[in-house]
C-alpha cells in the first residue's frame, strides 16, 4: 500500500492511497480532498493488473456515520415537483436510492442527509451524501445490527456495461461529503466549494428571458422580434431561442437530431434574429437536445443503428422521442459538428441544452449491451469540447425541467432549469430546497405569467417575480400580450434585481425554521454581516392570526441594522404594517433584537410577501 498526502495554509488537504491485490490482478487507487469550507469528497479509481477481463458490478464510497445520526432527510419528485423533502427514522437496514432513468432524475436522492433527530436549518448535527453523477446511481445509508452506520453511494452498473481489459480502469464518480450544525451550514459548505471553483461563474448572471411559454414552436421573425423589443425595454440582458429552430420541427414529432437551421421557418438563417436581439443589447442564447433523436429525422433514416436500444428493436417511444448513442464516435461526430458550425457561424453565447426522455433498454446496438455509463460520459465530453472550442460559452442543464442537477454536470455547465414548472408557491419551496446542495446564481429562476402552465393557478406578478428573483433570474411570459403596468412592474424587479445581484448570489443563505407553516422566511447575508436581505412571504392561511414574531438570523449581534421595505412594485391587498415596520427613512434595530426576540409579523394574504433590506453601513452594490 502506498499514501501519498498532502496540506495547503488555506487548510485543504488531499489523501491518496493506493493498494493492490496482486493475487486478484486489481489495484485500487482512493483519493480524498478536503475543502477549506470542509467539504470532503471522494474517489476511486480500479485497475485490472491481470490479463484476463474482469467484469465489474460496482465500486462503491462509504463514509462512516455516527451514531446520533437517527434520522434521514433526502428528496422525492417528478416532473414539475421536483425535490420534495421527505424524513425518515434510520432503522437497521438499509436507506437506499436508486436512480435508473440514465439521468439524476426529478425524483433523485439529491443529498441525503442522516442526522440527529429533529434537526433543522439552524441547529443539530447533520452529515449529508451526494453522488455527483449524472448517469445511473446508488445512494443509501445503512445501519448494522452491531450499531455501525455509514453513508455510500457509486454509479449503478447494468450487467456487463463495464468490463475491464488488462490494464484497463475504472473511475468512480466523485461522492461529496459535508457536516453542518444544522442544514444551512451544511448548504454553505456546499456553496463554498461551488464558488471556489476556477470554472464558477465570475460575471453578474444575466437577466435571461427564454421564449418557450411565449412562443411555443411559432416561430415568426416579427413575432420574437417584437418579443425582443419588449424585453430590452424591461432591462433583459439574454435572450433564448427555445425548440423548434431547426430542420422539420414544426412540433415534437420530428425533426430532433438534425441541427441544421430550418429554411422553411427562417429562409435568411438566424442572422434576422440574431442582428436585432444583439443591436438591443443583448445576448443570443439557443435551445439544443443533443443526446435525443426523433425516428421521423434525417439522421435517424441514415443512421438508425445510433439510436439506442436492445437487439433487434426499438425502445417504447417518450415524448415521440429515442436516445441518440453518443458513445458511438458517427453518433458523437455527427452532433458535435452540427453544433459546432452553428456556434461558428452564430454568435451564441449560451445554450440551453435539454434531454427529454428517461434512458430505458438504452442499450448500443446491433448487439444491445447497456450503453448509459458510456453515453453519460460522451455527454459530458461534448460539453467540454464546445467550451473548450468557444471560450466563454455558457451552459444551462434542462432535462425535463431540473431531471439532471447534479455536480458531475455542474462540471461543465453554468446554470440548472430547476423545474419546468414556474408556478411561484411551487417554486417557493423547490428553491428552498434545491439550495440545499447548489448556489442561487446557479438555479434557474423564472417569473411566469398570469396563469402557470403546468398548474393553471393564476398569481399576482408581486408574487411571481418576488419568488424569482432569488435565484438566476429569468422571464418565461409573452411581454407582447402584458398591461403597460405590467411591463413597468415587471421592469422595476428586474432593476431591484440588477442592484443586489452580487448579494443575492454572493451571500451566505439563511433559511428560518418556521413556527407555522403558513408562514416561510428566508435571505442572505454577506461575509461581514453588515448587509441584508429577508424575504417574509405568506404561502397560506394560518390557524391563527396574527401569526406573532418571527426572527431573523446570521446577524451581528452587538450591531444596529437600518431595515428598509424595498419591495418592487405597489402594496399588495391586505397588506397590514405592523407599529415597527419600517417607514421612509427605514427603523433602527439592534442585531440582538432581531436575532433573540425578533418582531411581529406583517399582515398579509397569501402569497404575498415583503423584502426587507438590512444595513449596517455603506457596502457595494453590482
Amino acid at each position: 500500500m502506498q499514501t501519498e498526502g498532502s496540506l495547503t495554509s488555506a487548510g485543504a488537504a488531499r489523501l491518496s492511497v493506493t493498494a493492490e491485490d496482486v493475487e486478484a490482478g486489481l489495484q485500487i487507487l482512493l483519493e480524498l480532498e478536503l475543502a477549506p469550507s470542509g467539504l470532503l469528497r471522494a474517489r476511486a479509481e480500479l485497475t485490472n493488473t491481470a490479463e484476463e477481463p474482469y467484469r465489474l458490478q460496482e465500486l462503491g464510497i462509504l463514509l462512516p456515520l455516527p451514531s446520533q445520526a437517527r434520522e434521514i432527510l433526502d428528496f422525492a419528485g417528478h416532473w414539475g415537483g421536483e425535490r420534495a423533502p421527505q424524513r425518515t427514522p434510520l432503522p437497521v437496514g438499509v436507506h437506499l436510492r436508486e436512480g435508473r432513468k440514465g439521468r439524476t432524475g426529478a425524483d433523485a436522492a439529491y443529498v441525503l442527509s442522516a442526522g440527529e433527530p429533529g434537526f433543522g436549518f439552524a441547529r443539530g448535527e447533520v452529515w449529508g451524501f451526494h453522488v455527483g453523477f449524472s448517469g445511473n446511481h446508488r445512494t443509501w445509508a445503512e445501519r448494522l445490527s452491531n450499531g455501525h452506520q455509514v453513508l455510500g453511494g457509486s454509479e449503478l452498473l447494468l450487467p456487463g456495461e463495464v468490463v475491464l481489459g488488462a490494464g484497463e480502469s475504472y473511475s468512480s464518480p466523485w461522492i461529496y461529503g459535508v457536516w453542518g450544525n444544522g442544514l444551512d451550514e451544511q448548504a454553505a459548505r456546499f456553496h463554498e466549494w461551488l464558488r471556489a471553483r476556477p470554472q464558477h461563474p465570475s460575471r453578474p448572471r444575466p437577466v435571461t428571458l427564454n421564449v418557450w411559454e411565449a412562443v411555443y414552436f411559432d416561430h415568426r421573425l416579427d413575432r420574437l422580434t417584437e418579443l425582443a423589443d419588449h424585453a430590452a425595454k424591461v432591462g433583459v440582458e439574454r435572450y433564448v431561442l427555445d425548440d423548434g429552430w431547426f430542420g422539420s420541427r414544426r412540433d415534437d414529432t420530428s425533426g430532433l437530431g438534425d441541427w441544421v437551421v430550418s429554411d422553411q421557418v427562417w429562409p435568411d438563417g438566424l442572422e434576422p434574429l440574431i442582428d436585432h436581439v444583439r443591436s438591443l443589447g443583448m445576448e443570443f442564447g439557443l435551445w439544443f437536445e443533443p443526446e435525443m433523436v426523433n425516428p421521423d429525422s434525417d439522421v435517424a433514416r441514415a443512421h438508425p443503428e445510433w439510436i439506442m436500444g436492445p437487439a433487434g428493436r426499438l425502445p417504447v417511444e417518450a415524448r415521440r422521442q429515442q436516445v441518440l448513442n453518443l458513445g458511438m464516435p458517427g453518433a458523437y461526430e455527427h452532433v458535435r459538428n452540427q453544433m459546432v458550425a452553428l456556434l461558428e457561424r452564430y454568435p451564441i453565447a449560451y445554450i440551453k441544452w435539454d434531454h427529454n426522455r428517461d434512458l430505458t433498454e438504452a442499450g448500443s446496438r446491433p448487439d444491445g449491451r447497456p450503453g448509459v455509463h458510456a453515453q453519460t460520459l460522451a455527454a459530458y465530453r461534448l460539453m467540454a469540447e464546445l467550451k473548450e472550442l468557444f471560450p466563454g460559452l455558457e451552459i444551462e442543464s434542462c432535462s425535463s425541467g431540473g431531471a439532471r442537477v447534479d455536480l458531475g454536470v455542474l462540471e461543465h455547465t453554468d446554470r440548472v432549469w430547476t423545474s419546468d414548472c414556474i408556478d411561484p408557491l411551487e417554486r417557493q419551496r423547490m428553491h428552498r430546497w434545491t439550495q440545499q446542495l447548489i448556489t442561487p446564481e446557479l438555479m434557474g429562476s423564472h417569473i411566469a405569467s398570469l396563469r402557470s402552465h403546468t398548474t393553471g393557478r393564476m398569481h399576482s406578478l408581486h408574487f411571481r417575480a418576488g419568488t424569482a428573483i432569488w435565484g438566476h433570474l429569468g422571464i418565461e411570459w409573452d411581454l407582447t400580450r402584458a398591461t403597460p403596468e405590467e411591463n413597468r412592474e415587471l421592469g422595476d424587479w428586474v432593476a431591484f434585481y440588477k442592484v443586489h445581484r452580487r448579494l443575492l448570489h454572493g451571500g451566505r443563505m439563511v433559511r428560518m425554521d418556521s413556527f407555522d407553516p403558513a408562514l416561510h422566511i428566508h435571505g442572505v447575508v454577506n461575509s461581514n454581516a453588515t448587509e441584508a436581505l429577508f424575504a417574509v412571504v405568506r404561502t397560506a392561511v394560518s390557524d391563527v392570526e396574527p401569526l406573532g414574531r418571527f426572527r431573523l438570523r446570521g446577524l451581528d449581534l452587538t450591531s444596529s441594522y437600518r431595515l428598509r421595505d424595498v419591495t418592487p412594485g405597489p402594496d399588495p391587498q391586505g397588506f397590514r404594517r405592523p407599529a415597527w415596520w419600517p417607514g421612509s427613512e427605514g427603523t433602527v434595530l439592534p442585531g440582538h433584537v432581531l436575532e433573540q426576540a425578533g418582531v411581529f409579523v406583517p399582515g398579509l394574504l397569501p402569497d404575498q410577501m415583503r423584502i426587507l433590506h438590512l444595513e449596517t453601513g455603506s457596502s457595494s452594490q453590482d
